[in-house]
This record gives structure tokens, C-alpha cells and sequence, in this order.
């Protein structure tokens, strides 16, 4: 008896902007199999008849949801993991971790130690001490919370079914049925909320278990005042016990589940700022990745390392309490959060641009989104429509297609790879052949199941050493991978993380190379520098790495330099390219960009739910090459069963709203896919995007629909790419074709 009771859940909308967002939510719940209905005022008040309806505007209704009695659960999954073998012992302190030379582990206890082959911290607010312990400093904060319970309110005794659980988002609290009575909890701002940080400089107090904190009525009074007037009955009930307790919060709420890059066997489950709902599913999603030794699917969102170095104990404390006051705010596409920024992780650029643009946040860095111009709206203007930053962008997709364009790349990951055994490795982590010295080229991480781990662009600079690059969010995810496989196979290899020491440029568009051949006595000439060539060169006496290759698909190069130099690189570019009329772009522009160019993205088209076969990498993926890389033999299987869905490109007839990904794809009334990920063609002069549609759907010219804030809008499959890359336009042009733009 597990105390579970499953009445429903309903999210309140009492604003236009809430409908809208609940529209957003709608087309990313279609292709998933949880049940979730849009449902009206009518229908709301039929499932909660206790409520004052002149507020609501529509419900989100979630049947499955429902509440369960935390200790009940965990003493029954306690019970059956007995009954299966697995030793408890509590309680129990652990006084120290020790990590062996062979990666395995003794955890020290005043019992005695224990061995183990890996340890997971599950340690909820005793995480971080636990740590500590090993050099980690897991960014956790503890959060007080707090909910208060009613005596018997008559208007509740009297229903004939429990009421759903609601949650007013505007009010910023939840709401259930407690026996006869009720029980609500807030989420007040982030002014007023409170943080437990004295366990986060002193650790937790030894003595600590079921205690609870002193209840502060005053700090949730206009939420409580908020639910009295949603909930009229509340007006009149007594209430009888106020719970205030620790919740541990990461500082974007997301908890953090895996292992950890830096140390062997060390596997986390922490920062569970919902904690009792994610108990069942992370326990089986951490144990079948244990097992099979790569994730059962893709949850990137909760790696945890996408906190590094930069995560420090004030950034935690800031970011705590903007997600815990921000619990119940509307959740727009592409959505900035500004507490606790920037971090110490800038590039060499930032101080120069940061008034020029519209930051964007990742993984630490602030990269410039889209810059400003006189006469433009400026600031950060979230909304589920086209808003400030669309006119500017096609200014600056504009400038890259016809001028050149300059855009901050510094927040790749970057590692250095040398080594009698680096070749070796390269050639059975990546799908890919090994680049030859002086050549570049993007090659794929599989995981033994086939699916893509990551990808990156690979240089050999030098014989026998290396230089790869990632995007920002797989900086240490993708090291990580390579690390455990260095150790695995005993190869001799150094691995540095260069990430934070070198900037990048990327200079792009047809005049690049004019401007660049200003600055340096290399031949640039389409001869001496190809495609995918990479080379150390210096640009106005400051040394780079220059590789040819632009994920705009236009002629362009990206410039790998000390960081100290960015702002002399920088500028001597901007001097060079006055006459070309030479300005920034930023990532905005980048990804209308690629998509034009039918580029895909790690974390859309591709990530550990995909087979590189389905998201069309087969030319990236050398099946027929001497070594037996990762994910081999899977992808022969896979190849040898036949496809069952596959990425398609897609064209849409929209209005102001252009898709994003995730979106819901339909055909004949059913939703078959989902979209991976979508813009604006400023060429087309419509949506564009890619998704994923089973293969008897797949074929150029077929008919379907992609679902937009609650509306289904015509789309087609065309041929990709909508725009040909720069490459393939010279080669076009060499044979005498005429290429298409």
C-alpha cells in the first residue's frame, strides 16, 4: 500500500498568453504517449466544482496525475529491492569515499567499508557533502518550502470524488483534496523565498532527518490570499498544520542523473527539486544504463555534466532562487533566465559586444543571439510568435549571403588529442575515417546500440595529434565518453580540455575570403586552401588555426586562437572588411542558416534516440572502413531490418508562428511524428523544418501537417537542402550547371 491516489491534475490558464502556452505544450504532448487534454471552463468546473470561475479561461487536464504518500513508496521499493537481493543498511554515515587505482570503490562507514564496483550518490540534501568527499562540488542548494492543510471543509466532504489536483499558475501554487480538507502549497518570488545556505557553506547539521523548519506565514500571505479567491471554500476552513521543509534545488531545477565526467564509477542521481515523482522512472533509467553501458534514451537535460567549473556557490544561490520563484511562469521558446549572469566563463569578446546584441546563455558562456541596429525594439521580448529579433535576423541571414559576416564561436568544446595510440582510438570512437594531417572532417560517437552519442568536427593538425570540437552543452559529455574509452582499451593518449583557453571566430559569406587575405600572406585561393582543410597561419601577426569550414554553408573559415587575442583578431577583421561592408551575426542567423542548408544539429535531428542511418548521416558513416568502431554490428543490423522511420524536410504554410522542434506532425487525423526542429526561411520566404515521419510517409512531395498553438498548418516534404552550401555551388558552376540559391 503505497497511499496513490490518481484523481487527475488540471494546470489553470487565466490569461490569453497562458492559453497560448498551453497550445505550445499541446503539439510536444502529441507524439509522446502521456495522456493531456486542452479542456475548457465548462470542463474544468465539472472536474473541480469548488472553484471561482470567473478566472479561468481553459485547463490543461493531465488524467494520470495524481499524489502518493512519499514514505509509503519508499518503504515498498525498499521491500522489493530486499526481495531481490540488495542489501540496506540504516541508517548509516558514510565518513569517507576512497577511489582505487583499478575504479573501484570503498565507502567508508563506522560499520566498516564496503567494496563496490561503482557507487551512486542518491543522497538528496546530503549530496553534496558527499561530494565534497571526492573533490566534487555538485552545485545543490536547499530550498525552504512550505504547505499548509485545512481541517474538514463541509463543501469537500460532501463530493461524491476526489477533486483533481489543480495548480494556478498565475497564483503560483498547487491544490489537492487532504481527506475532507485541503492542502496547498506556494511557490512565492524570488525575493521573498528563502534559502537553507548555511548547509551549503557548513554542510548539513548531523543530527538532521525528519525535522522540520519554523513555518514563516507571512512570506506566502498573497498566495494564500490568491487561492482564497480561486478556491472561495478556503475562505472559511481552519487551517490546521503548516509544513516547512528543505526541497534541493540545481540552478535550473533539473535534477542531475548519470556519471560524473573526472571521476571513474561515480554515478549521480541528485537535485531532485520534485523529488518523490522521478523516484520509479530514474531508478530504471539509471539501472538499464548501468547495465547495457549507454542510456535507454536521450535525457541530455539532466546530464550532470553540463555544470563545470563555472557553476560556483553564488551562481547556485542565484539561480535557486530565480527557479523556485519562477516555478509557475509561462515557458516561451527560446527562453532566457538572467540571474547569476554573466559567469566567470565570458568569451574574449564579451565586454566588447555585450551592448551591441541580445545575449544568449550556453553551458556558461554568453553568445551573442542577434545584434542590434537604430530603430530596432532591443532587449529580450520572449513570445510564442514572431516578436523584435525577426526583422534583425533576416538582416543579418542577409548579410551573410551576400557581404560577410563575423559571429563569436568560443563556447565550443575544444580538446587537444596526442599520443603514439591517438589514431587508434579516434578510429574506433568515431564512425568516421580518420582525417588525414591538415584535413578536417565531422564524425560521429555511436553507443553500442548504434544510436548518436555525439559529433564533432575532427582536425588532424600535426601527425598523431588532434584537435576535436563539440558544441557547448556536450563540452564534458562528449569527454567524458572519450575518457572512459581511453581507460577501457588502455590506450596511451593525453587529452587536454582546451575549451576555456581558445576563442573562436567564425568570418563567413562570399567576400571572407577577401577580407581575410588582407591580413595574412597564406594563400587563401580555393586551390591552396580546400574545403575541409585545416592549418596554422597567422592573420595580422596573431597565430590561428584556421579550418575551412562554416556551419553556415557559405565560404567562411572558423579561427581557433588564444583567447587573449580574440579582441586584436576581432578587430583587425572588422578594419579589413570595411570596404565589404563587414558586420556580426549572430546564432539566431546561424541556424536559419544550416537549416536552409539541410544541416542537422546534435540534440535535434540526432542524439541517443536516433540511428544516424534514419537522421541521413549515412555519408558520415564509413560501415565498409578496417576498424570496428562502436555501434558497428548494431548499425549493420539496423541496416539489414530496414528502416522504420526516417528525417524528412519539410515546408510549411504558417502565419506569425514559425516551428521549433518537438512539434507534433500529423497525417489523415493521427499524429504519425514530430518536427526536430524548424525557422523561418528568409530565402523561401517561409517555415521550413525537419522531422521524423514513418518511412511509407517519407517520400518528396507527400502531404502532412504540423500542429502550432492549438492550429494544424499545411506542410510538404521537399528535397533537401532548400539552398545548396557554397561547395557544391562551385562545384555546379565548374561543370557548367546552374545552381540553385
Amino acid at each position: 500500500a503505497v497511499g496513490f491516489h490518481q484523481p487527475g491534475s488540471i494546470r489553470i490558464a487565466s490569461t490569453p498568453t497562458r492559453v497560448d502556452e498551453f497550445k505550445y505544450q499541446m503539439t510536444r504532448v502529441g507524439w509522446h504517449p502521456t495522456e493531456q487534454y486542452l479542456i475548457t471552463p465548462e470542463k474544468v468546473q465539472e472536474l473541480f466544482p469548488l472553484l471561482n470561475m470567473d478566472m479561468v479561461l481553459a485547463g490543461l487536464y493531465n488524467p494520470g496525475d495524481g499524489h502518493i504518500d512519499p514514505y509509503s513508496l519508499t518503504m515498498a521499493l525498499a521491500a522489493g529491492a530486499r526481495k531481490y537481493g540488495a542489501q540496506l543498511h540504516y541508517p548509516v554515515q558514510v565518513t569517507n569515499l576512497n577511489c582505487r587505482s583499478d575504479g573501484t570503490w570503498e565507502v567508508e562507514t563506522p560499520h566498516g567499508t564496503i567494496r563496490a564496483k561503482r557507487i551512486v550518490n542518491a543522497a538528496g540534501f546530503w549530496a553534496r557533502d558527499i561530494g565534497k568527499m571526492i573533490g566534487l562540488q555538485h552545485p545543490l542548494i536547499p530550498v525552504h518550502h512550505q504547505y499548509l492543510v485545512t481541517s474538514t471543509v463541509p463543501e469537500v466532504k460532501a463530493l461524491k470524488t476526489e477533486l483533481p489536483v489543480i495548480r494556478d499558475l498565475e497564483g503560483s501554487y498547487y491544490l489537492r483534496q487532504e481527506r475532507d480538507g485541503l492542502l496547498f502549497g506556494p511557490y512565492e518570488s524570488e525575493e521573498k523565498m528563502k534559502l537553507q545556505d548555511s548547509w551549503v557553506t557548513d554542510g548539513v547539521p548531523p543530527d538532521f532527518g525528519k525535522e522540520l523548519f519554523e513555518p514563516d506565514l507571512d512570506r506566502i500571505m498573497e498566495h494564500i490570499e490568491a487561492a482564497m479567491e480561486m478556491v472561495p471554500v478556503l475562505k472559511k476552513a481552519d487551517i490546521i498544520n503548516t509544513i516547512a521543509g528543505p526541497i534541493t534545488y540545481s540552478p535550473d531545477i533539473l535534477p542531475m542523473v548519470g556519471p560524473h565526467q573526472g571521476v571513474r564509477n561515480y554515478w549521480v542521481a541528485i537535485g531532485f527539486g520534485y523529488g518523490i515523482i522521478h523516484a520509479g522512472g530514474i531508478g530504471k533509467y539509471l539501472s538499464d544504463w548501468i547495465l547495457e553501458g549507454e542510456p535507454p534514451f536521450d535525457l541530455i537535460e539532466l546530464d550532470p555534466n553540463r555544470y563545470g567549473k563555472w557553476t560556483t556557490t553564488e551562481y547556485t544561490a542565484a539561480k535557486a532562487r530565480e527557479s523556485y520563484g519562477f516555478n509557475n511562469i509561462v515557458g516561451y521558446p527560446k527562453e532566457e533566465r538572467f540571474a547569476g549572469r554573466p559567469t566567470e566563463r565570458t568569451s574574449g569578446l564579451y565586454d566588447l559586444l555585450k551592448s551591441k546584441c541580445s545575449m544568449g546563455f550556453h553551458a556558461g558562456w554568453e553568445q551573442p543571439h542577434w545584434f542590434y541596429k537604430p530603430g530596432d525594439e532591443t532587449g529580450y521580448k520572449p513570445s510564442f510568435r514572431r516578436t523584435n529579433w525577426f526583422h534583425p535576423v533576416g538582416r543579418e541571414y542577409k548579410q551573410v549571403m551576400e557581404k560577410v559576416g563575423v559571429i563569436d564561436l568560443s563556447p565550443f568544446g575544444k580538446f587537444k588529442v596526442k599520443g603514439t595510440d591517438s589514431i587508434k582510438l579516434l578510429d574506433h570512437l568515431f564512425a568516421n575515417v580518420v582525417p588525414k594531417v591538415g584535413s578536417t572532417n565531422i564524425s560521429h560517437m555511436l553507443t553500442p546500440r548504434g544510436k548518436v552519442y555525439a559529433e564533432l568536427t575532427v582536425s588532424q593538425v600535426c601527425p598523431g595529434e588532434f584537435m576535436l570540437v563539440t558544441g557547448s552543452g556536450s563540452e564534458l559529455h562528449d569527454l567524458r565518453w572519450i575518457e572512459e574509452e581511453v581507460v577501457r582499451g588502455g590506450y596511451k593518449v593525453e587529452i587536454e580540455n582546451v575549451t576555456d583557453d581558445v576563442g573562436v571566430l567564425g568570418v563567413a559569406g562570399p567576400y571572407s575570403r577577401q577580407v581575410l587575405q588582407k591580413l595574412t600572406t597564406e594563400d587563401l585561393g580555393d586551390d591552396s586552401f580546400k574545403f575541409l582543410q585545416s592549418r596554422h597561419l597567422k592573420l595580422s601577426d596573431i597565430a590561428v588555426t584556421a579550418i575551412r569550414i562554416s556551419y553556415t554553408g557559405e565560404l567562411g573559415w572558423e579561427l581557433y586562437h588564444r583567447k587573449e587575442d580574440s579582441v586584436a583578431l576581432y578587430s583587425a577583421i572588422m578594419e579589413a572588411g570595411q570596404k565589404e561592408g563587414i558586420d556580426n551575426f549572430g546564432t539566431y542567423a546561424l541556424n536559419a542558416l544550416r537549416l536552409e542548408k539541410g544541416f542537422r544539429a546534435w540534440g535535434a535531428e540526432m542524439n541517443c534516440d536516433t540511428n544516424p542511418l534514419e537522421a541521413g548521416l549515412e555519408y558520415f558513416v564509413k560501415l565498409n572502413k578496417p576498424a570496428d568502431f562502436t555501434g558497428k554490428q548494431a548499425l549493420r543490423q539496423i541496416k539489414e531490418k530496414g528502416l522504420k522511420r526516417q528525417l524528412v524536410y519539410l515546408i510549411l504554410e504558417t502565419d506569425d508562428v514559425d516551428p521549433e522542434g518537438n512539434e507534433s506532425v500529423w497525417h489523415n487525423g493521427k499524429v504519425v511524428g514530430n518536427t526536430t526542429s524548424g525557422t523561418f526561411s528568409y530565402s523561401a520566404q517561409q517555415s521550413i523544418a525537419f522531422a521524423y515521419v514513418p518511412i511509407e510517409l517519407s517520400r518528396v512531395g507527400q502531404k502532412l501537417e504540423v500542429e502550432l498553438l492549438g492550429r494544424n498548418y499545411p506542410a510538404t516534404i521537399i528535397q533537401e537542402p532548400l539552398v545548396l552550401t557554397e561547395s557544391t555551388r562551385i562545384r555546379l558552376q565548374r561543370k557548367g550547371q546552374s545552381p540553385k540559391m
